[in-house]
């Protein structure tokens, strides 16, 4: 139970109270992630079936639910994403590129790359909730949590000896984002009713993107960092997000 009250108190807002955070209870926190991202997804899912039963046009329902999604886990994930985003598009060594994640600005690779991704997510959500496929919202937060553990799993490093990436890197035997990817696989049957192969096809481009980000991430960087993970959760929750709102 540490590892699960850690991940609620480390990745979302909720009034949970973490254990003392240590390596055995952040890998138990990774692992269990993806419950985590069950109740972000639920919540998210009941919201915009909310904001759609009050008559609200669909693409303000979608930028509502983003906006609350991103209040929910303080934004750490869409900030991870720029500070990624940024750091590989800067020149230089891993050390310049890791500098300029640190620092904490958003450059015009960040604004970029949050624009297309609040967009991108905003649409989809509306075309979903246009056609009742709820079920895909809670369907790619749950795969964006997975994410994290592909990205801590064993033989990937951290970029930094310090931070959250130094303290779950490879953390996670293989089987761990293995096993929570088939059964993301078969519970993404259901959510699109009459074109029941979209959201395992998108939680399959998510996790190969997440492993391609990983492999490219360690090369520039040297590993991986908690911006990474960010990056990771964002980038594989739209594209099962667009996925699944594919022939609405």
């Amino acid at each position: 139970m540490d590892g699960l009250r850690l991940a609620v108190s480390w990745l979302t807002v909720f009034p949970v109270r973490g254990p003392r955070v240590d390596g055995k209870t952040g890998a138990q926190a990774i692992t269990l992630a993806p419950l985590v991202g069950a109740l972000v997804g639920a919540t998210a899912a009941a919201l915009l079936v909310g904001f759609g039963s009050v008559g609200m046009a669909p693409l303000l329902d979608g930028l509502l639910v983003v906006t609350v999604s991103a209040l929910l886990t303080r934004g750490m994930h869409l900030d991870g994403l720029a500070d990624t985003v940024d750091g590989l598009g800067c020149y230089g060594p891993p050390e310049r590129a890791l500098a300029v994640m640190r620092a904490g600005g958003a450059g015009p690779f960040a604004a970029v790359a949050l624009v297309l991704t609040i967009g991108l997510q905003a649409a989809s959500l509306a075309e979903l909730d246009r056609s009742g496929r709820w079920g895909a919202v809670v369907l790619a937060a749950v795969t964006g949590r997975v994410a994290f553990a592909w990205c801590c799993r064993r033989g990937v490093p951290s970029a930094r000896p310090d931070g959250l990436g130094a303290l779950v890197a490879g953390t996670q035997p293989v089987w761990v984002p293995a096993v929570w990817t088939a059964v993301v696989l078969v519970a993404a049957v259901p959510v699109t009713p009459g074109r029941l192969w979209l959201g395992p096809v998108g939680v399959i481009l998510a996790t190969a993107l997440v492993v391609a980000l990983v492999h490219h991430t360690r090369r520039r960087f040297g590993g991986i960092t908690g911006d990474v993970l960010g990056a990771a959760c964002e980038l594989s929750t739209t594209v099962v997000l667009v996925t699944c709102s594919l022939g609405t």
